[in-house]
């Protein structure tokens, strides 16, 4: 059996921590769920992980700066920025600092897994 990649959702949305989990977790990956930046940071998480599923407007640490601070540590692990209070600007901004996707909230689940496939090195 091969491992299963771990995908982390760091949202301060407790509605998207409980519903993301079961949907990749019957895509086949690893999940871990974090309410916040910092709670992903302090975790033993963050090397294993494959996939990162951000919030990009959450109170404290915003999902781009996150990813500032993983960046300057030296982590390249993918991002895919969610939004539910996005414009048209927001994805290419988000692209732009390097993100593999920007999705709006509520995102199919086709979209999702698109996106995963995207940030993940295929074989």
């Amino acid at each position: 059996m091969t491992e299963r990649s771990l995908v982390s959702i760091v949202d301060d949305d407790q509605s998207v921590r409980e519903s993301l989990p079961d949907l990749l977790d019957e895509l086949g990956f690893a999940v871990q769920v974090f309410s916040s930046g910092e709670e992903f940071l302090a975790s033993s998480w963050v090397d294993k992980t494959k996939c990162l599923i951000l919030d990009i407007a959450m109170p404290g640490m915003s999902g781009p700066d996150l990813q500032q601070i993983l960046k300057r540590r030296g982590s390249n692990i993918p991002v895919i920025f969610v939004t539910a209070h996005g414009d048209d600007a927001v994805r290419p901004q988000m692209l732009k600092l390097g993100a593999v996707e920007c999705l709006f909230k509520p995102f199919s689940d086709t979209a999702l897994l698109s996106a995963i496939n995207a940030a993940l090195p295929s074989g």
